[in-house]
């Protein structure tokens, strides 16, 4: 038995065939793309130059040392999270 794909459908990208339930499983744990415009762009974009900044400048910490001082119980039980 042979398939024929149509060029038009292909073009110059490849092309993959998975089982529908492969696809589906795939699908369902994808994270969805989120695009912003205008000034919630540019208001993300300073929130992370600042957050970039913090980092460098070392005024951050690791989320377990802050759900540990803030949040016990909900490090107590997430903690395994972070162990290797």
């Amino acid at each position: 038995m042979a398939i024929t794909i149509p060029k038009k459908l292909i073009k110059d990208d490849d092309i993959v065939i998975i089982p529908r339930k492969e696809y589906e499983e795939m699908k369902a744990s994808m994270i969805p793309s989120v695009y912003l415009k205008g000034r919630a762009a540019k208001r993300l974009d300073k929130l992370m130059e600042d957050g970039l900044r913090e980092y460098r400048e070392g005024k951050t910490e690791p989320l377990g040392s802050f759900l540990k001082r803030e949040y016990p119980k909900l490090h107590r039980k997430y903690a395994h999270w972070s162990r290797k």
